[in-house]
């Protein structure tokens, strides 16, 4: 059954000319005629009938104009969707930690939303482990995450690198040495799913040695500053997080952790072909480069 046969039933039940439908068609009357013929031929039916000079729709004719009414607006509808799909719109949810939300995010988000206004961006903050899980789950579309790797279902973007650091007030480390805050200060750390845990592990036994106490103070960059500020103990984070606290002369980085941390963007393969993900992705990579420069 061919669709312009469809269309050409649709366009004389509505018109109830031969006439008048090769009109509106574009097409001549024995084209429109013989499309007629075929479908009806095609359903065994009759689908128009002439009541004196008047073609009216016979019982068949009733229930074909319904149906066929009802599949051109799905066909409309399912175009239209797909248009849209070639263009970025709708909702794009990025989940990040909260230094990246606060320090990197909102200014490449602005710019983007500038370039495609039809998209609205919502950040999530996570740490790095709940971000991955958020993507897997399609809660997020895509996470800034620390220490990813790729899979074979999630596709990584490197966007750069930084060194962890041991870090302390600067009040405390003028009064003693790192040696003496590895022995006699508690460590403040982030929650079990911090995505330092494998470089404070390897840290420590490298070291050979673990915190004489450990205080939990939470998944962000910023409650860990607070509490090194705080005089509480000495932390591992990561250099841009502190690098204004440094610079400053309130926090003093004790050493420098190898190797470095690499921040990405991932997103889940099946979906980095959709217009939000593809267009931020490529938005990021060149923004994110240029903010660092």
């Amino acid at each position: 059954m061919e669709l312009r046969h469809l269309k050409t039933f649709q366009t004389v039940a509505e018109c109830l000319s031969i006439t008048k439908a090769a009109q509106q068609l574009g097409y001549t009357q024995p084209t429109v005629t013989l499309q007629m013929q075929a479908l009806e031929k095609e359903l065994c039916h009759v689908l128009i009938t002439k009541v004196g000079r008047s073609m009216v729709l016979t019982a068949a004719g009733k229930q074909l104009k319904q149906h066929v009414d009802e599949l051109f607006i799905l066909m409309n509808k399912m175009e239209k969707d797909m248009e849209e799909l070639r263009d970025p719109s709708g909702k794009l949810m990025i989940a990040a930690s909260e230094h990246y939300c606060g320090q990197r995010l909102h200014p490449i988000i602005k710019a983007y939303e500038s370039a495609y206004p039809n998209v609205h961006v919502h950040l999530i903050p996570l740490n790095s482990h709940h971000a991955l899980a958020s993507v897997k789950n399609n809660v997020a579309d895509i996470a800034i995450v620390a220490e990813a790797n790729e899979t074979s279902t999630i596709q990584t973007l490197p966007l750069e690198q930084e060194h962890a650091l041991v870090v302390a007030s600067t009040t405390m480390a003028q009064h003693k040495t790192l040696h003496h805050l590895l022995q006699e200060t508690p460590f403040i750390s982030y929650d079990e799913h911090c995505s330092f845990a494998s470089i404070i592990d390897k840290y420590f036994a490298h070291h050979e040695q673990q915190p004489t106490s450990t205080i939990v103070v939470g998944g962000s960059d910023a409650m860990i500053k607070r509490a090194v500020l705080n005089d509480v103990g000495y932390a591992i984070i990561g250099e841009n997080a502190v690098k204004k606290e440094i610079e400053q002369g309130i926090i003093q980085a004790l050493q420098s952790i190898v190797p470095v941390i690499q921040t990405s963007a991932l997103f889940l393969k099946a979906r980095r072909n959709e217009p939000n993900i593809m267009t931020f992705i490529t938005f990021l990579k060149n923004a994110w480069a240029l903010k660092a420069d």
